[in-house]
């Protein structure tokens, strides 16, 4: 397996590498190798009042948030020890007591 990363255009796995460029077979798009490395670094997430975020913190949910697929709601004023951060439209991965393994967007949470 090769460790190329994903195209910043359309995600696809599927890249390779042309000289000191990386391209994407289907959607043709060409990138250097350079902003990528720049990207990963600049890598923050902020909670809902702008503390950056990391692996292992403890955070407080700022608002019900409804579990889809499921009754279950997780309150107000949650408190979720040991986050997780991961790349993706929901960016905390964690375990929630009473609830199990979820992931939960920046915006609805706070660093407690």
């Amino acid at each position: 397996m090769s460790n190329l990363p994903q195209c910043p255009q359309c995600s696809s796995e599927f890249t390779y590498e042309d000289g000191s460029m990386y391209v994407c077979p289907e959607c043709a798009h060409e990138w250097s190798q350079t902003a990528v490395e720049e990207t990963e670094e600049k890598r923050v997430i902020r909670d809902s009042v702008g503390n950056e975020l990391q692996d292992g913190d403890t955070i407080t949910v700022i608002k019900d948030l409804k579990v889809k697929g499921s009754s279950l709601v997780i309150k107000v004023g949650t408190k979720v020890k040991n986050i997780r951060l991961v790349d993706g439209d929901h960016d905390i991965d964690c375990k929630i007591d009473g609830i199990g393994a979820m992931q939960l967007k920046s915006e609805f949470v706070k660093k407690a």
